[in-house]
């Protein structure tokens, strides 16, 4: 730490929408910090990212679902996020007033895979009205996602942070308000583990409220 400050590996496992919509501005701003460090980003699920930063094969984990619920690390919450609806130009839902899970659940509906992106909360929303929609496509990738919604196949929910007007032109993005229930991303660490000065540091850039003070009283308990 005290010879080689400024250099070394910093290994980060998440999950592909924050990797492609949330961490690209910090990992520019980080690299342009610490040129001399070495940054490893492994996408996976968010169970095998706890089991990543559990083993010590991953300084740190980002993930929305799963992290909160492992006694053996500190999470701390970075970001909320909603979910929002994409559906193609001209849509009949981009006439409605005011959007409803029934109007939503008279289309196909493509959206993650149960273990990504607060799939979660999109079940729970439905099964509390007492709707069982037609789940026509299911991914991990938003990508993925927003190619088979501009297909015509159905009508896509994602995270909104996955929504880019200028790149996704052929679409429309709805806001969903409060049909389904926030998000929160959180941040993981091992209890008791040492952190270069570094990690800090990125995780303050991606989250500027978890300061190195906040982060070591959060692993202190």
């Amino acid at each position: 730490e005290f010879q080689a400050v400024d250099r070394g590996t910093l290994t980060i496992a998440t999950t592909h929408t924050q990797a492609r919509y949330a961490l690209p501005p910090v990992v520019k701003q980080f690299m342009k910090r610490y040129p001399g460090v070495k940054l490893e980003l492994h996408q996976g699920n968010p169970v095998q990212i706890a089991e990543q930063v559990l083993s010590g094969e991953v300084h740190i984990g980002i993930a929305t679902e799963s992290l909160a619920l492992y006694d053996e690390l500190v999470t701390l919450p970075c970001y909320e996020w909603h979910h929002c609806l994409v559906v193609p130009q001209k849509h009949p839902l981009l006439d409605e007033k005011k959007l409803t899970l029934e109007k939503i659940a008279q289309y196909p509906i493509i959206t993650y895979d149960f273990a990504f992106t607060g799939r979660g909360k999109i079940n729970e929303a439905f099964s509390a009205a007492g709707i069982e929609p037609t789940v026509a496509l299911t991914a991990i990738d938003a990508d993925v996602i927003k190619t088979y919604v501009e297909l015509g196949l159905g009508v896509g929910i994602l995270a909104d942070l996955a929504f880019i007007p200028d790149r996704d032109r052929n679409l429309r993005m709805i806001p969903t308000g409060n049909l389904f229930k926030t998000n929160t991303t959180r941040v993981a660490i091992r209890k008791n583990e040492y952190l270069r000065g570094y990690t800090y540091d990125f995780i303050e850039l991606f989250a500027p409220h978890l300061t190195r003070k906040v982060v070591e009283k959060a692993m202190r308990g």
